[in-house]
């Protein structure tokens, strides 16, 4: 086979990496400095502002000036360290390997064999976007030591033409043939046809996205084809909606970050206006004083309730924003999805890569019928300066869909991943005294409720030890105080009963819900309570099985089911706790090579 023409020829990346990336770099170093700096900033200029003399004044656009300076200074250090590693950026497509090449003084040149090659991701922030380029993320056989490999800045034409060349070369080289016929580069994009598209799964987002493409960016180059689409969806504007209304972003974060901001702004002006501050404390504590506590209560109630209100808000745009684009595609041998209307994320799976297929209901969504459906994979770590929110992802798997009617799952791996459509569909129950084992673990080692019940009974024992035994406390304070201590008491006992209440309720849902079931080439575990996990998986992506029990199983005849699989960085094990002890038996023999008809024939 002819070799392709930029076989061996150093690729550089694009050169918005010096001026683009050196304007991200020094936005990061300014603000760190002057977030350190904001303190003396504030004192500075409260300083000058009590007391400010004309050569004070006269001094002010100096100090301005030089700070300007500076900051010129320090962008053209960024500008110029960038410029001068950018010569030292490049890859090249070898023969055998693909290599990539860093370091300015500490030189690294990384190998990567074409069959090693998982995944090639592409990943661009806002601003990349408008100029056309991303982030190429090439990832290896997975694991706790192995690193992805990210190439910074990359036209979109460059990242897809690298991505094409690389799966085509990984194809030849498992084959055990040589380097593939070069494919035109502007053929143009593949578009499936009528009958791969879902119907009515278009959102008004989708819009938005479609203008992106269609501008694509400054720098973005003409599309490339990169391989035959068989099946392909998106979202409807209810599926949108109502995943931003079930997202599980927390709302802690937001208050927090709500609280802390507002709380820095008022101590900067107090610190700029220091006679100001005295008036608010005595304002405050007089209004306090003609107010009854009930119109206190309702106004810091009213606050807590708009803060959540305006973080509950918050977080639906966010989810919308972040699924905008969504599209789940089968181009060939892959999985592809992409999505992100502002910060574009595109994630591509070898089906060979694929560990399982989990399906997570919170309760909210199981209420309505929906569900979400994540593909776990092998995955490696992440080797770049900005990898937490791409080991996160990582970690969550492949979400091929984010709110889905349950009943439509089978429907969606018919189309986007056949392989996974045979699943059990005979579950497997879990032993009749998991009712009881079940409400002892749930309710009591490890309950909530019972456990904030015996540490509040503790210290309210220890609150009336210590007024009885402190003689010199006057009888009006102590009685108080054991008021004060008994109120609280009962408070936390009635929160108690609810979590103990819940635990029982949740362990009894987890008692009818979880089971496993098993078939001629696919295993499924399902664990159920308030939220429902299914995880299912083939026979031969179990790196290996085994059953685990304590005395008390023993005793009850049950056992843990636990199944080891590659997915993830470091691996990941699918657990069910007590199975009849003859079932776990049987799985056992299952997942033996040769052990499926022993397996069916005992059931």
């Amino acid at each position: 086979m002819a070799a392709t023409n930029n076989e061996g020829a150093r690729q550089h990346v694009h050169h918005s990496y010096i001026w683009l990336g050196g304007l991200q770099a020094f936005f990061i170093v300014v603000v760190a400095v002057a977030i350190s700096a904001m303190s003396s900033i504030i004192g500075f200029i409260a300083e000058v502002g009590s007391r400010m003399s004309l050569r004070d004044a006269m001094a002010v656009p100096i100090i301005i000036g030089l700070a300007a300076l500076g900051l010129l200074v320090l962008f053209g250090i960024v500008v110029a360290t960038r410029a001068w590693s950018y010569k030292h950026l490049y890859y090249e497509v070898g023969p055998s390997e693909f290599n990539v090449y860093s370091g300015i003084f500490n030189k690294k040149r990384v190998h990567v064999p074409y069959q090693r090659i998982q995944s090639v991701d592409q990943k661009a922030t806002l601003l990349q976007r408008i100029f056309g380029v991303c982030s190429v993320s090439i990832d290896t056989a997975g694991g706790s030591s192995n690193k992805a490999i990210i190439i910074p800045y990359v036209s979109k034409n460059q990242a897809e033409t690298l991505r094409r060349e690389l799966f085509a070369r990984k194809q030849w080289a498992t084959q055990g043939g040589d380097a593939p016929m070069p494919l035109p580069s502007n053929a143009p994009t593949s578009a499936p046809t009528a009958s791969a598209t879902v119907p009515g799964t278009a959102n008004i987002l989708d819009v938005g996205d479609e203008a992106w493409q269609q501008v694509g960016g400054v720098f973005a180059g003409e599309a490339v084809f990169t391989g035959t689409v068989s099946y392909e969806y998106g979202l409807s504007n209810k599926e949108l909606l109502l995943s931003g209304l079930s997202g599980n972003a927390s709302f802690i974060a937001i208050v927090a970050v709500v609280v802390v901001a507002v709380l820095q702004v008022v101590a900067g002006l107090f610190d700029l206006f220091p006679s100001s501050s005295n008036h608010v404390v005595e304002m405050a504590t007089s209004m306090a004083a003609q107010q009854s506590a009930p119109v206190i209560a309702a106004w810091v109630a009213g606050a807590i309730i708009a803060v959540s209100l305006v973080g509950w808000a918050l977080s639906i745009l966010s989810t919308c924003l972040s699924y905008g684009g969504f599209h789940a595609r089968r181009r060939d041998d892959r999985i592809e999805v992409e999505r992100g209307l502002l910060q574009h994320q595109f994630q591509g799976v070898s089906v060979e890569r694929i560990q399982s297929v989990e399906v997570r209901q919170s309760f909210i969504r199981r209420l309505m019928g929906y569900c979400e459906i994540t593909l776990g994979k092998v995955d490696a770590g992440n080797d770049s300066e900005d990898n937490s929110s791409a080991n996160g992802l990582a970690q969550r798997g492949v979400v091929i869909h984010p709110f889905v009617k349950k009943d439509r799952v089978p429907e969606i791996l018919r189309g986007l991943l056949p392989e996974f459509a045979e699943l059990p569909d005979e579950p497997i129950a879990v032993a009749p005294v998991a009712l009881r084992r079940g409400l002892i673990r749930r309710c009591l080692w490890q309950g909530g409720g019972f456990w904030l019940a015996v540490c509040t009974l503790a210290l309210q024992l220890l609150m009336h030890c210590l007024a009885g035994i402190d003689g010199d406390l006057a009888v009006d304070d102590g009685v108080v105080m054991l008021g004060w201590t008994d109120a609280i008491a009962t408070g936390l006992y009635a929160l108690a009963a609810v979590l103990l209440v819940l635990d029982i309720i949740g362990s009894v849902l987890w008692f009818r819900e979880s089971s496993f079931a098993m078939n001629e080439r696919f295993m499924s575990v399902t664990n159920g309570g308030f939220s429902t996990v299914t995880v299912s998986f083939p026979r031969n992506k179990i790196q290996f099985g085994y059953t685990k029990t304590n005395p008390f199983q023993r005793a009850a005849r049950t056992a843990s089911i636990h199944a080891r699989t590659a997915a993830g960085v470091g691996g990941t094990t699918v657990r069910l706790i007590d199975a009849r002890e003859a079932d776990a038996l049987a799985w056992l023999d299952w997942t033996k090579p040769g052990g499926n008809r022993t397996a069916t024939a005992e059931r």
